[in-house]
């Protein structure tokens, strides 16, 4: 039969303290009893002194015990009463050049860090929570299982329900659950209780007692985007006016002279040169909204680029090679290959290379084209000693051009390339000398 082992008997602490005192006590006291009671001394004597050595010991054990077991009492109490959240329990006797009293006064420092600390937390909680429930964009944090364990005030009004019927209900029970799956770069459209319509959609992750959470914000863009809509229409009904009103004033003077014209009786003499000149007038204003109409078809409809791999040094070159009014200079970078679309691509160096050597005619100056590297980006730069940019605001502003033939779509459907390629296109004024300079930046 398999004995089970006895659990040994520990000693406690103020056990231990005690037995050590004594330890420390009692070899004198024998001796001394020894000394008493073999020392010839009368009976009387002998008692009186072994009570004296007795009690004399055994007061001083406890003095002992009691004077290392209640500070450490004291310092549990104190302990406890921080680990309880009560900072305002103070130990008396903190004072420095003494070993007890330096443990006390360094919890007494404890508490008061511990208690400026939760005041700090305490504030910075109160102010979160008046910013969650005064923010208007809606937040919600869900734990792993998406279950919802916080929401703000535009979280309730959009889901048509008070905090304590929501908390614990899971995502997909709130409508919420296309929320984790939706690409956070395109508007969502959902319909809540509270309301419907575009809302964007942003996500991160937090840990909230080692388990990850998600912090889900939900921003209503249907206001935002009908503005944006609305003075969208308004720009280009003001240039389509613009632009048509040009073309249909003349027009409709040239037609009305006309009509006067053949109204006359007896008709003047010349009235076939005058009739043939305005038909040719009303010709051309007819052509010039033509090309107007043509030009903005182009802008709204340039298709997604096509990318393959592309010789960027060889695309330059042969742009410039393409311009006969001035020499290009070429300033080659090192040869590479980068993904883009090779006609989009070779439109844009054109539109930027025409507008540089235009620039150039005036000045009889110089136009360099050339490429180089950047970290994980290319620049290409086409340089100018023009006159430079006189006023830099309406560069890419549809259908704004300076030229009298210009159509004004140049640099805003070479900037649109530019960002269907995931890069830029920057025009500014060349820093120490005359001319301007077009820098594109397109991705590795």
């Amino acid at each position: 039969m398999k004995r089970v082992p006895k659990a040994r008997h520990r000693f406690s602490h103020e056990d231990r303290l005690t037995w050590i005192t004594m330890g420390a006590v009692l070899p004198g006291a024998i001796v001394a009893l020894i000394i008493i009671w073999f020392g010839g001394y009368t009976p009387k004597i002998q008692w009186t002194l072994t009570l004296l050595i007795v009690g004399c010991a055994a007061g001083f054990i406890s003095s002992a015990r009691e004077h290392i077991v209640r500070p450490l009492q004291t310092m549990t109490n104190l302990l406890a009463a921080l680990r309880e959240g009560d900072y305002s329990i103070r130990a008396r006797g903190a004072r420095e050049n003494d070993a007890l009293g330096e443990a006390l006064l360094e919890i007494n420092s404890l508490g008061e860090t511990l208690r400026v600390q939760r005041l700090g937390a305490f504030e910075a909680t109160a102010l979160l929570r008046t910013i969650m429930a005064e923010i208007d964009v809606a937040v919600f944090t869900f734990d792993p299982e998406h279950r919802l364990r916080l929401v703000n005030r535009a979280g309730e009004n959009l889901l048509g329900q008070p905090i304590d019927k929501l908390l614990g209900r899971r995502a997909s029970d709130l409508g919420l659950a296309a929320c984790f799956e939706a690409n956070e770069d395109a508007p969502l459209t959902l319909n809540f209780p509270g309301g419907s319509g575009r809302w964007g959609v942003r996500r991160s992750t937090f840990r909230e007692r080692g388990l990850p959470h998600q912090l889900l914000v939900l921003t209503d863009l249907s206001r935002t985007l009908r503005e944006e809509e609305r003075n969208a229409w308004q720009r280009l009904v003001r240039v389509l006016g613009h632009e048509m009103n040009n073309s249909l004033a003349p027009i409709k003077s040239i037609a009305g002279s006309l009509e006067s014209l053949l109204r006359r009786e007896p008709p003047p003499a010349d009235w076939q040169d005058d009739a043939r000149s305005g038909l040719k007038s009303i010709a051309t204003r007819a052509d010039s909204l033509s090309r107007f109409m043509q030009a903005y078809a182009r802008l709204a409809k340039l298709p997604p680029p096509q990318k393959e791999q592309l010789n960027l040094g060889e695309l330059i070159r042969r742009v410039a090679s393409l311009e006969m009014r001035l020499s290009v200079e070429v300033r080659s970078g090192a040869e590479l290959s980068i993904p883009a679309d090779g006609a989009q691509l070779e439109q844009l160096l054109i539109n930027i290379l025409q507008n540089a050597v235009d620039a150039s005619l005036e000045t009889n100056g110089k136009v360099s084209i050339g490429w180089r590297e950047v970290g994980d980006c290319v620049e290409v730069f086409v340089q100018d000693e023009g006159p430079g940019i006189m006023n830099s605001t309406n560069l890419f502003v549809p259908f704004f051009t300076t030229k009298p033939t210009g159509s004004g779509i140049g640099l805003a459907l070479s900037r649109q390339i530019a960002e269907a390629h995931n890069g830029s296109l920057m025009l500014a004024n060349r820093s120490g000398r005359s001319g301007a300079e077009a820098l594109l930046r397109l991705p590795r």
